[in-house]
């Protein structure tokens, strides 16, 4: 690409959202013209046309990315979701329009495409900070012997996994306990990834046992992410050996976990955190009931409720700015006062409290409900400033995530260990995006867990110099 229409093509990633913005008078039509937006940026940022990815891998074999594995699903999640939402509001059920004349709320409508509009914003401003920030080290700092990796994957893993425990039992630490734990999961799946086609048998079984215990660890956790997750990087990492089967076996199995989770989670949690079924008992029993039931209307609630994070922006944007000010940068100062460890400030404010009161002022639930409804990261962005704090802040969520992706490709040797092992293991929280509290506090301190981490291999000689 010349770099003399560079600044032509970054703004076309935002006409999708000019367009709708235009179009607002029509909410049905401003929604699809955002929404689709969104799928163009895709395009047009995956095929290259924007930026070209970087040439020193093929696509398949830098799946874990920025540009194509946080876009896919931090963004992917944010703007593509709430169709069913969209839906639910012009009065579908279960895809079926009723044959009677359905109430539509207009008032409802108008909010919803008002918040698709930013979603395609945030999608623009976000890949936008990623492609500007885009340039990967072409020359080695460091580099670890190809014939170590494998072994060095698996001994990762066993390694960070009661490292994770030991963070999750001392007081004021327990926050790096998700991020090793996370870090012993795309390690051992890594291992797994690598002993497969190199045939080490010793190697794959300790790693099949590890992908076990914690496939079923998040199968009995009552939530859909983990289970989502473990199979999604899995069937990644094998991709580039294993294109043909991973298309036949993985998109298919995505596809069936979609349909039948959704039942499976809602059984789960009916029966487990009642307080009467054990895990294991709760999710023998919930696996019954979702193979066995002949209709459950549950997917299309969580489709419409749960899949999107919608439903709360829209009651968000109602009260903000009109009844409730923009917050400035109040969210960026709660969240540096959340980087300390409480280990250091025993009486420190809790995290989930400080969030919790924008979420109670804006009526999202009541005070004293038990229900935790934490705020997606654009929801703070827009509660932060509106279209413009949205720009700001989705831009700069996209770059940290690229430039600290290639600083670990730079201090690690490369992409397997950089952004597949670290930067994925790390700082998987950027796949989501939470509030600002949550995000800002994990990105810092997975920054110093890996700049430690990168130290030890250095002295340990497992990295090396070039």
């Amino acid at each position: 690409m010349k770099s003399g229409n560079a600044l032509e093509r970054y703004i076309v990633l935002f006409i999708p959202w000019a367009l709708s913005l235009l179009l607002s008078s029509d909410p049905v039509l401003s929604y699809f013209t955002a929404w689709l937006g969104s799928f163009l940026i895709f395009f047009l940022t995956l095929s290259g046309w924007v930026k070209p990815l970087p040439d020193d891998r093929s696509f398949g074999e830098q799946l874990m990315r920025p540009v194509i594995i946080i876009q896919i699903i931090f963004a992917g999640y944010m703007c593509c979701t709430s169709i069913f939402y969209f839906l639910n509001v012009l009065g579908y059920d279960n895809f079926n329009k009723p044959a009677f004349a359905t109430f539509i709320d207009a008032e409802k409508l108008k909010v919803v495409a008002q918040c698709q509009r930013y979603y395609c914003l945030a999608h623009a401003s976000f890949i936008t900070g990623i492609l500007i920030f885009m340039k990967y080290p072409k020359e080695k700092t460091y580099y670890i012997e190809n014939d170590k990796i494998a072994n060095f994957l698996l001994i990762t893993a066993l390694l960070t996994f009661p490292l994770s425990l030991f963070f999750l039992r001392v007081p004021g630490l327990s926050q790096f306990y998700v991020q090793f734990s996370s870090l012993s999961f795309i390690a051992g799946t890594l291992a797994l990834a690598f002993a497969i086609p190199l045939k080490k048998m010793g190697n794959t079984l300790i790693c099949l046992a590890l992908y076990a215990f914690n496939f079923y660890q998040a199968f009995i956790s009552g939530f859909k992410e983990p289970i989502i997750i473990s199979v999604l990087v899995l069937g990644i990492f094998l991709y580039p050996n294993y294109k043909k089967l991973v298309t036949i076996i993985f998109v298919p199995a995505m596809l069936i976990l979609f349909m039948f989770l959704p039942s499976y989670v809602n059984n789960f949690r009916q029966n487990a955190w009642s307080g009467d079924e054990t895990a294991e008992d709760a999710s023998h029993l919930a696996l019954d009931a979702t193979l066995n039931s002949d209709k459950d209307d549950s997917n299309w609630g969580f489709l419409v409720y749960r899949l999107s994070e919608i439903d709360m922006f829209t009651t968000f944007v109602n009260s903000t700015p009109s009844q409730i000010d923009y917050y400035g940068l109040r969210l960026v100062t709660q969240s540096a006062i959340a980087i300390v460890p409480r280990i250091f400030w025993p009486s420190k404010p809790s995290t989930e409290d400080l969030i919790m009161e924008r979420v109670y002022d804006a009526g999202v639930v009541r005070r004293g409900s038990i229900v935790s409804a934490k705020p997606a990261f654009v929801v703070d962005a827009y509660l932060s400033g509106g279209v413009f704090g949205i720009f700001v802040a989705l831009f700069l969520y996209g770059a940290v995530a690229q430039l600290i992706s290639q600083y670990a490709e730079k201090i690690f040797g490369g992409y397997i260990l950089g952004t597949t092992l670290i930067f994925s293991g790390l700082f998987q929280i950027m796949w989501r995006g939470l509030s600002f509290e949550f995000l800002i506090n994990t990105v810092f301190w997975s920054f110093i867990s890996m700049l430690v981490i990168q130290k030890i291999l250095v002295s340990t000689h497992i990295l090396k110099k070039v």
